[in-house]
């Protein structure tokens, strides 16, 4: 399983957004909201010619979703494939990962550690269990927790702790601990701090 193990605030503070989604991530950049190394206090966030600003962005929803550039690049091929915008077609494909939606439901605090929690066979998609966090779901499918999930401390933790709101294109059911895809995800239905048309415009040169 492919992912990233680098210097995470790193990556929050050169992307000037916490791309972890965690406490250390918004803790580092209350301190030090500047790109890091030397002259990183005195570096203009921003400044920088159109390709850097496309490529930043492209980061983000990389390191947001936990995926590497080869992954990337055949997610956007794909969203090339289908009718519709197509950077709207890959946030879509992004959010329906796996992975993503156990986040989604509030079973994990941060996308890798829902992305743990499916390659440990934890979650089951339509009573099947899915090991894959890539895996996409579609319109109609039930994601659960396993039996050995459903008691374990962390996940009751997390759902109990986190309060986060199922997101508009997913049912909750079970005490939270079973979500229904009800619908694809829209762009309205999707938070994440990322303009994909200059993904689009990127990879389009």
């Amino acid at each position: 399983m492919a992912r990233y193990t680098g210097p995470k605030v790193r990556i929050s503070r050169r992307l000037g957004i916490n791309v972890y989604e965690n406490n250390k991530g918004s803790k580092a950049l209350e301190r030090r909201p500047f790109p890091p190394g030397t002259h990183g206090r005195t570096r203009r966030r921003g400044a920088g010619s159109e390709y850097l600003t496309q490529l930043q962005e492209k980061q983000k929803a990389k390191y947001i979703y936990g995926v590497l550039e080869r992954q990337f690049r055949k997610t956007y091929e794909e969203a090339t494939r289908l009718s519709g915008p197509t950077g709207e077609n890959l946030l879509r494909l992004l959010e329906c990962r796996l992975d993503n939606v156990v986040y989604r439901a509030g079973w994990a605090s941060a996308r890798p550690q829902a992305r743990q929690f499916v390659s440990h066979g934890l979650v089951m998609v339509d009573g099947k269990r899915v090991n894959i966090p890539s895996y996409s779901v579609g319109r109609g499918q039930v994601i659960t927790l396993t039996d050995k999930a459903k008691n374990m401390i962390i996940i009751q933790h997390n759902i109990d702790t986190l309060d986060r709101k199922v997101v508009g294109w997913m049912d909750a059911a079970e005490g939270g601990k079973q979500v229904t895809v009800r619908e694809l995800p829209q762009r309205e239905h999707i938070d994440v701090p990322v303009r994909e048309q200059l993904i689009v415009e990127l990879y389009s040169k």
